[in-house]
Formats: structure tokens, C-alpha cells, sequence
């Protein structure tokens, strides 16, 4: 049966491929991100995908993203909480604003939009948080990352939250612990790096994920990685 989902950082990378993987299969996507023009060329790619440019950080923008929601679909089946952004800065050289930032950008966003989205949940809806092997406890943690691991961290533990508090509304909540993988985020902090895995082959099994993986899964926090990323 086809499904209705929210992809959020859909513009590029990990999330783009997530769409067109999804849509591929026969489901319909709403892709989320700031840049207007590379949504439109996704939604371009397929019928099933619509594209509604959104800044997750600005309150007034997420209520324009709800309200369209409401008016397009009955129910939404998959929020897939996959925007963030990365800073690699040491720990000395961090400041305030650059916590504040990774803190909104990587968690303050998907709190927001998946509270919003309450009311909008299918019966047996899936809430994917895409989290970091940065963010996950026991884990190798590299100089550079600290802010983004703890954010991702936080997204992690939320997911937990999440899995208890909206059992009462059988709706589920899992978070992927995604070790290097070659996007352009990853080659923008880290200039040169080759990842173990490409984008396109995470976003495939993400999207798979997403479609069958609470039937297996509640309240996870799942490492999806070769090794820790370097």
C-alpha cells in the first residue's frame, strides 16, 4: 500500500536519495529543505515527490509547512527527520553560537516539526531520526565534533522519549547511527575525505527502513556503519 512521506534535508545528499528511492517505490514524498530550486528539480524527477521549501528553524515557516500538509493529506505515514548541519571546529575554538546552531539545526528542528505533526500521524506511523555514530555512546569520537556528536546524541535519546510517549498512538520512532558516508556536508567539513559508503546506497536502505523497519523496531538507537567514521 502506498505510503505518504516526510523527507526532511530532502535538497541533497542523503535525503535526495531517500526520496527518489521512496517515490521509485510507488510512495508519495514531500520533500523539506531551505533551497527552493534543487527541491523543484527533485520534484521534477518524479509525480510521486512535492516539494515545499521550508526553514525547519523558523517557527512561522514550519506552520506554512503544517498548514499545507493538512489542506494536501488525510495522514502522514513517515517523518524522516534527516536535516542537520555539521561545524568542524575543535572543542577550544567552539563558541556559544556554534552549540546554539548544531543544537538547533540537528535537534530544536526535528523536536519542532515532529510535534507539529501530532495530530497529522497514520495509525502505525514511523519516525526515523537520523542520528551519527558521533552520537552514539561507546562510539570512537574524533577532534572537530564535538558539538555535532552532541547533538546528534540528544536526537538519539529523543527518539527513545518519543517511542514511550506516543506508544498510546501506535506510532513509532527509531534512529539510524550513520557512520562516513560521501556527501556534500561530509566533503564540506572535511575537505578530501573518502567515505566507505555513497550516498545513494544509504539513502536505499534508509528508505527500506522507513517503510518496514518499525514492524521490527521501536525505540532504537541502531548504529548503521562499516566502522566509525574517521
Amino acid at each position: 500500500m502506498s505510503k505518504v512521506a516526510v523527507v526532511t534535508g530532502a535538497s541533497r545528499g542523503i535525503g535526495r536519495k531517500i526520496s527518489k528511492e521512496l517515490a521509485d517505490k510507488g510512495h508519495h514524498v514531500v520533500a523539506v529543505a531551505r533551497s527552493e530550486q534543487p527541491l523543484t528539480e527533485l520534484a521534477n524527477y518524479h509525480a510521486n515527490i512535492s516539494a515545499i521549501p521550508t526553514d525547519l528553524t523558523d517557527q512561522r515557516d514550519v506552520d506554512k509547512l503544517i498548514n499545507q500538509l493538512e489542506e494536501d493529506f488525510n495522514n502522514i505515514d513517515i517523518l524522516l527527520n534527516n536535516a542537520g548541519s555539521l561545524i568542524n571546529k575543535t572543542f577550544s575554538e567552539l563558541t556559544l553560537e556554534d552549540w546554539r546552531s548544531q543544537l538547533e539545526s540537528n535537534l530544536i528542528s526535528a523536536v519542532h516539526i515532529t510535534k507539529k505533526m501530532l495530530s497529522l500521524f497514520s495509525n502505525n506511523a514511523h519516525i526515523v531520526n537520523i542520528s551519527s555514530m558521533g552520537g552514539f555512546q561507546g562510539s570512537a569520537k574524533f577532534p572537530g565534533l564535538a558539538a555535532y556528536s552532541v547533538s546528534k546524541g540528544a536526537l538519539s535519546i529523543l527518539t527513545e522519549c518519543l517511542s514511550v510517549e506516543l506508544s498510546d498512538k501506535n506510532i513509532k520512532a527509531n534512529a539510524l547511527c550513520l557512520g562516513a558516508v560521501q556527501t556534500e556536508m561530509l566533503e564540506e567539513a572535511f575537505p578530501g575525505m573518502e567515505a566507505p559508503v555513497a550516498a545513494k546506497e544509504m539513502g536505499t536502505y534508509i528508505a527500506n527502513f522507513a517503510l518496514e523497519g518499525s514492524t521490527f523496531f521501536n525505540g532504537k538507537i541502531l548504529p548503521v556503519a562499516l566502522q566509525d567514521p574517521e
